[in-house]
């Protein structure tokens, strides 16, 4: 069974940035793929970046350049940094992690932009 842990969410000012960590308690990282989703109560989750085993990445557009996913395969962690934060992007953050139909979730992390 695979967990994944974030950290790094807590509250910034607009304009302000974050780093989000997740780390896996898996052997074999580097072939997971591994995404951040977020969530707003009410609405559905939404699919924010991702990062394949190749590290090729993609992003919503509402994120593109301000939004960076990562991944560091010997220590077993993707990051998320956002800078230029947005009251818009407060939601809770989690983590996702997928190798062919096996599929896991962090618990998440909240996020909150607000002066």
């Amino acid at each position: 069974q695979v967990q994944l842990v974030e950290s790094g969410g807590g509250l910034v000012q607009p304009g302000g940035s974050l780093r989000l960590s997740c780390a896996a308690s898996v052997s074999d990282f580097s072939i997971y793929s591994m995404s951040w989703y977020r969530q707003v109560p009410g609405k559905q989750r939404e699919l924010v970046a991702s990062i394949t085993t190749l590290s090729s990445t993609n992003y919503v557009d509402s994120v593109k350049g301000r939004f960076t996913i990562s991944r560091d395969n010997a220590k077993n962690t993707v990051y998320l940094q956002m800078n230029s934060l947005k009251p818009e992007d407060t939601a809770v953050y989690y983590c996702y992690a997928r190798r062919t139909w096996y599929t896991y979730w962090g618990q998440g992390t909240q996020v909150t932009v607000s002066s």
